[in-house]
């Protein structure tokens, strides 16, 4: 593979953070100052009430939010558009998240159309895929996964610069628990060839993300396979020292 973008560590605080929190992002800033030969770009994707707050408080930290409804405007309380993420600074979005799946029934057409949402206002679309200990042990892992990218993002109007993929084993997920590195390496493989194949020389290029798990202790080693761009990282990103450390581990 040629003309990768950076590595992308990026965290997502989910429903953690009030804004006495947002002094983890300064203390991510004072990292990255002392750091210059960071081989990765940084994000932080914290809850939608600290969106605005942390784009303020970034300047090499990108932020991202968490969620999106597809339409631009109109009657949908409670809902966010990606434009409205855009007018305050966010530059990305996570996407289909296994926890957005779950709790909230997303199927991965609705995912698709917040990907072209995305795209619509010049976002990042970090789009999640991921198995579940059932499927895996039932060996439908990477069906499962190819079937969730194919429908989740849009061909049209998708290219390297706009997609981000997130592999997140849903078992994995907040229990300690990681796939072993072959596995790692055949799923980011076969996502590889599925993005090839969607995307041709954009599918080449384009940044897969390990998620599930990831700690300073297994950076380096998860990061060191092939086709892993970077990680999306959940509790370990809460805190500065611990989300750097995965930094340190694997980009420095």
């Amino acid at each position: 593979m040629t003309d990768l973008p950076k590595p992308l560590v990026a965290g997502n605080w989910k429903m953690n953070g009030l804004k006495a929190a947002l002094c983890e992002v300064d203390a991510l800033e004072e990292k990255i100052a002392s750091h210059l030969n960071l081989k990765c770009d940084l994000m932080i994707c914290p809850p939608a009430t600290l969106l605005c707050s942390a784009t303020i408080a970034a300047k090499k930290v990108e932020i991202g939010a968490q969620n999106v409804h597809a339409a631009f405007s109109g009657a949908h309380t409670g809902d966010i558009s990606t434009e409205m993420l855009t007018d305050i600074g966010v530059t990305a979005v996570i996407l289909g998240h296994s926890e957005r799946r779950a709790d909230h029934g997303e199927k991965s057409a609705q995912v698709a159309e917040k990907v072209a949402a995305a795209q619509r206002a010049g976002l990042l679309a970090i789009v999640c895929v991921g198995e579940t200990k059932e499927e895996r042990e039932a060996g439908q892992a990477l069906n499962v996964v190819s079937r969730q990218i194919a429908d989740s993002i849009p061909i049209e109007g998708s290219n390297a610069d706009n997609i981000v993929v997130a592999y997140e084993p849903v078992w994995a997920i907040g229990t300690g628990l990681t796939p072993s590195v072959n596995d790692v390496a055949e799923m980011h493989h076969s996502i590889r060839d599925l993005l090839k194949g969607m995307f041709e020389r954009d599918g080449d290029k384009m940044r897969i993300l390990y998620g599930g798990s990831v700690k300073g202790s297994n950076a380096a080693e998860l990061m060191g396979v092939d086709n892993v761009n970077g990680a999306l990282v959940g509790g370990a990103s809460l805190k500065a020292d611990d989300f750097f450390a995965i930094v340190e581990a694997a980009y420095l």
